[in-house]
Order: structure tokens, then C-alpha cells, then sequence
């Protein structure tokens, strides 16, 4: 549909599947600019799928088991794939062959259960581990380093928290920190540059962390825990450590904004996403028998505003577009459902005084409305508009708004000049070489 016959004042939530992707996926994640999606398999693979054609443009074929979590650079160039062969493989998207050229293959010690880019640098990755172990590992010349992240114990801390182990880990939108949930509830802050633990931050009642959630704007942070909660809490601020000196930790209970939860069926969550504003919460239900999303308004003091019903194959994630009211949900047979929000469209934008009638009407013709116009101011109105410069080889760009998905910093800042330091080569200019097949050969 054309774009400018879009109204923009309609629901800005997805309602309905437009497409399914029949992919044999476990999840999917949009790129940042929305124009792709990977899709991570149980047989090592992962499809890089282009949603214009919804044909599958390459194939990441280098794990020898599942792969556990896809993550994409911030322009869309690197795609990182984990898997749980203990490897984890960054991929070069601006290779022009299939399967991609690999940058990088980073190995460890146990199945890698999820990694993620730097958002500012894909030369810093965060991997979390089977065992419990959260390592930032950090490939450029003058910084390389694998840093395992530990947990600052007190003296008054007993064993048991001793014992706890790491569930999931994220970095924040800006990058500027790591967030690692743990098996006993409680969430860990630690500094990307320095790695020393800021905060511990106490959750009342969460259990086992499962999942963590930014908004891209703003301070909202959502967890999905054990007790079948999703929490959206505001983060407070954290000062920057100093390397080498002593740094005081945050120790808080965290009370949240939101408690979201099914209060008929009382499943627990497999997956949350924030919408690109951070206006919504999509929760999918972890409901074997139904393919359930819940989505929560939280402009509006995170009232409940739908549920999106995906037929009967159990949703197992779901992952919301970084730019527009779509969603990605995937079901248990291996397929991605793309979901959207279907507008009216406004043919009024072709001409302002046009009004679409709804039934027939007797129409009044004005006064001058068809006179004839002179034939001289005709041909010169014609002739400016041949003079004007028509360009042909140009097009729409597709440029990420780093400012948008939380990117941007002051400058000035150490985190952030520290992350820049030594620059990968995602640049916003690259573009996906088109690979020529014949008919014979098939993906």
C-alpha cells in the first residue's frame, strides 16, 4: 500500500497477520532498518529474509547445532548467530557471496545461550553461557580482552546468593551498561568499560530471570521472571566508575510501575518487546494449546488494550519492528507470522478538496469548474515542469535513527568514547550486494 495514503492517526498497535514466513525457525529479529529478518533454526542456520519479496536473500550455515539467539549491528551490515555448539559467529552481510563471509567465530567453554552486539561497536560482544557465566569479549587491537563479568559480594552476603547463577544478560540502549539477570531474582548492573558491578538492584517475588526488555527511548525496563510477571520498572541513573578506585554498588529494591500477568489462564511468558516508542508491551503467551500476544498500552497506565489470537501452533517468541506497528511472532511448527496494523486508505492526499463518498450523490458542477484555460499559460506550465531536474538514480534511504533507538550520546562522554574508539565498518552507506542464481539452483 502506498505510503502516503496512510492515516497516521489510526490504531498504532498490530492487529492482524499479513504473512507467514514458512522458515523452521525457533525466533526472528527485524533488522534496525525493518527491511529483513533473521531467522535462527534448530540445524545450525539462520535465514536472512527480505520482507519486499519475502524470499530468503541468505543463508548463515556454520554452527553444527541449534542456534540460541541472532543479533544484527546497528546498520544492518554484521549479523551475529550463538548457538549451542559454543561457538558464536559474526557474519558480513556486504560479502557477495552466500553464505556470507565470516569476520569472526568466537569460541567458549559451554553451549552459548544468547550474545549480543555493542550497540555502538559489533567489535564488543556479550555472551552469556549454559553455565551461568556472562563474558563481554572485545576484538579490537588496542581493547582485545575477554572480561567475565562477576558478581561483587559483600561480607554480609551468605552462600546462597554466593550460588546464584546468571539467567540472562543485555545490554542497555545507550551501551553504556550491562544488565544480567540471575537465579535468584535479582538484577546485576555492570559498567561495559570498566566491567565493575555498579548496582544490585532486589525484586520481590520474581523468582528466576528469564528475559530482560529496553524501551529504546526513555528509562522504561521490563523482566519477565518465574512467576509468570511480566514488571516494567523506570531504571534511576548510575554514576561511571573509575578504573582502580573503589566504587560505591547500588544496592535497591526495585518497585514496579506495571504488573502484567493473564489473569484467566495464568500461563507464564516466553518473550516481551517494546514497541519503537516504548507506548506499547506486547507479552506471548506461553499457552501450549493457543498462539496468544497481549499487548498493554502503557501511555495509558499500562491498560490492557488487545490480544492478537495466531491460530492454534504455540507461540515459543515474538520480537516487535524497530520503526513501524509490526510485529514478529513464531510459532512452534517453525514459522514467523508477520503481523501489522491494516489502515483505511486516505485518497484525499491525492487532492486536498477530494472527499470519498460512501454511497452515490448528484454532483453540482461550479460555476468555472470546466471552463476552457488559455492554451499559452498551458504550454509554459508545461514546459517549467520538463525544465525541472528529475532524479532517476536516486532513491528512498533507509537511515537508522540512532538517536531513535537510544544510540546517540552526549559527547564527551568516557562509555561512549571508549565504545567509538576504534570503529567497526558498519556504515550507514553499505548496501546488500545482489547475488545473481540460476534457475536451477535453490536455496
Amino acid at each position: 500500500m502506498n505510503a502516503s495514503l496512510l492515516n497516521p492517526f489510526t490504531v498504532t498497535h498490530p492487529t492482524a497477520v499479513q504473512t507467514s514466513l514458512v522458515s523452521g525457525a525457533s525466533f526472528a529479529r527485524f533488522d534496525p532498518t525493518g527491511k529483513f529478518v533473521a531467522a535462527g533454526r534448530s540445524d545450525g542456520s539462520a535465514a536472512i529474509w527480505d520482507l519486499d519479496t519475502r524470499a530468503v536473500i541468505r543463508w548463515c550455515e556454520g554452527h553444527v547445532k541449534a542456534v540460541t539467539s541472532v543479533d544484527w549491528s546497528r546498520n544492518s551490515r554484521y549479523v551475529l548467530t550463538s548457538s549451542k555448539d559454543w561457538n558464536v559467529i559474526i557474519w558480513d552481510l556486504a560479502s557477495p557471496v552466500d553464505p556470507p563471509q565470516r569476520c569472526n567465530t568466537i569460541r567458549f567453554d559451554a553451549p552459548v545461550v544468547s550474545a549480543y552486539f555493542h550497540p555502538r561497536n559489533s567489535r564488543i560482544v556479550l555472551a552469556l553461557l549454559s553455565t551461568g557465566e556472562a563474558y563481554v569479549v572485545d576484538s579490537r587491537k588496542e581493547h582485545r580482552a575477554r572480561v567475565e563479568l562477576c558478581e561483587t559480594l559483600s561480607e554480609d552476603d551468605d552462600d546462597e546468593r554466593a550460588r546464584s547463577i546468571m539467567t540472562t544478560a543485555r545490554f542497555d540502549p545507550s551501551g553504556r551498561h550491562v544488565f544480567v539477570g540471575t537465579s535468584t531474582g535479582n538484577v546485576l548492573v555492570f559498567n561495559s568499560r570498566t566491567k565493575i558491578m555498579v548496582a544490585r538492584h532486589r525484586i520481590a517475588g520474581a523468582g528466576n530471570m528469564k528475559s530482560l526488555e529496553f524501551a529504546k527511548v526513555g528509562r522504561r525496563f521490563a523482566t519477565n521472571s518465574s512467576d509468570r510477571t511480566i514488571r516494567q520498572f523506570i531504571l534511576p541513573t548510575y554514576p561511571s566508575p573509575i578504573v582502580g578506585a573503589e566504587c560505591a554498588i547500588l544496592e535497591t529494591e526495585l518497585e514496579p510501575t506495571h504488573r502484567f500477568n493473564d489473569p484467566i489462564s495464568k500461563v507464564s511468558w516466553h518473550a516481551m518487546s517494546y514497541s519503537p516508542d516504548g507506548e506499547w508491551l506486547a507479552g506471548g503467551s506461553a499457552d501450549p494449546a493457543t498462539h496468544k500476544i497481549y499487548i498493554w498500552d502503557i501511555s495509558n497506565d499500562g491498560q490492557f488494550a488487545t490480544a492478537l489470537d495466531g491460530g492454534r501452533e504455540p507461540l515459543i517468541d515474538i520480537h516487535w519492528h524497530p520503526q513501524a506497528s509490526r510485529l514478529a511472532s513464531t510459532t512452534n511448527q517453525g514459522s514467523v507470522l508477520i503481523w501489522h496494523c491494516p489502515s483505511p486508505e486516505r485518497w484525499g492526499a491525492f487532492a486536498g478538496g477530494f472527499e470519498e463518498a460512501d454511497e452515490n450523490v448528484m454532483y453540482e458542477e461550479g460555476e468555472a469548474e470546466f471552463d476552457i484555460e488559455n492554451e499559452v499559460e498551458l504550454a509554459m506550465r508545461k514546459k517549467l515542469q520538463e525544465d525541472e531536474a528529475v532524479d532517476i538514480l536516486g532513491g528512498v534511504e533507509n537511515i537508522v535513527d540512532h538517536k531513535m533507538n537510544g544510540v546517540a550520546g552526549d559527547p564527551g562522554d568516557e562509555d561512549l568514547e571508549w565504545a567509538d574508539d576504534e570503529p567497526d565498518d558498519d556504515w550507514q552507506e553499505w548496501r546488500l550486494k545482489v547475488i545473481m542464481v540460476d534457475d536451477d539452483d535453490a536455496y
